[in-house]
């Protein structure tokens, strides 16, 4: 499996088990999200953008890698053009880096219906602030390995049926769950946490290092 890492723009919080999540990826930075190769210690192997969002001594910190420009008048964003580069290079596993969170909700969701595109597309996808992960959850489970006592979401993007949560406090069996309703906001894992669903889309999201709900 040949695993991309794309620098986005948002806010991101290096830590040790960010750090072995990226250790097997592949880089590339899309515009200003190369400021964080530096707090991660790695070279991406590719730089895209329309670089609007680079300062001048972002890009004097990083002369050798390569540039692959773009006008700004385009009709995609920077982190869907270095998405479209890693499908391009191979990649079979994205993972989305500095996603979640920052001053523009407009661009951390656009993130998760990117994510949910390309699930649907056959790609595994993870996305990630350093703080949260989040996958896109379709047919079938995902095992989220969090310590038990931190918390986790699942967020209903369609009307969810066959939901089943096992190893929470608040477990679900086969539960039919509404558009919209908050009822799988803020459970608590027990240690690793399996979730399954037979129809429908959602996005889990963990913050493996919040015990807040204990």
């Amino acid at each position: 499996m040949t695993t991309f890492a794309i620098l986005l723009a948002g806010d991101l919080t290096v830590t040790d088990r960010l750090k072995a999540v990226l250790s097997d990826a592949r880089f590339i930075a899309a515009d200003g999200g190369m400021r964080h190769a530096e707090a991660l210690g790695v070279i991406p192997e590719l730089w895209v953008g329309d670089f609007d969002s680079a300062s001048q001594s972002l890009s004097e910190k990083w002369p050798d890698v390569p540039r692959q420009p773009f006008p700004p008048q385009k009709a995609v964003t920077d982190g869907e053009i270095a998405v479209s580069e890693a499908i391009a290079k191979g990649a079979s596993s994205i993972i989305l880096v500095g996603a979640l969170g920052g001053e523009r909700s407009d661009h951390a969701l656009m993130h998760i219906f990117q994510a949910m595109s390309l699930c649907l597309e056959g790609h595994k996808v993870m996305l990630t602030s350093g703080i949260e992960d989040a996958w896109p959850l379709l047919t079938g489970e995902i095992l989220l390995d969090v310590p038990g006592g931190s918390l986790f979401s699942v967020m209903a993007l369609t009307r969810l049926t066959g939901l089943t949560i096992e190893n929470a406090r608040y477990p679900l069996t086969e539960h039919t769950l509404e558009f919209g309703s908050s009822r799988t906001l803020s459970n608590v894992a027990e240690g690793p946490v399996r979730i399954s669903l037979q129809s429908g889309k959602a996005i889990v999201i963990s913050r493996p290092d919040d015990f807040t709900g204990v």
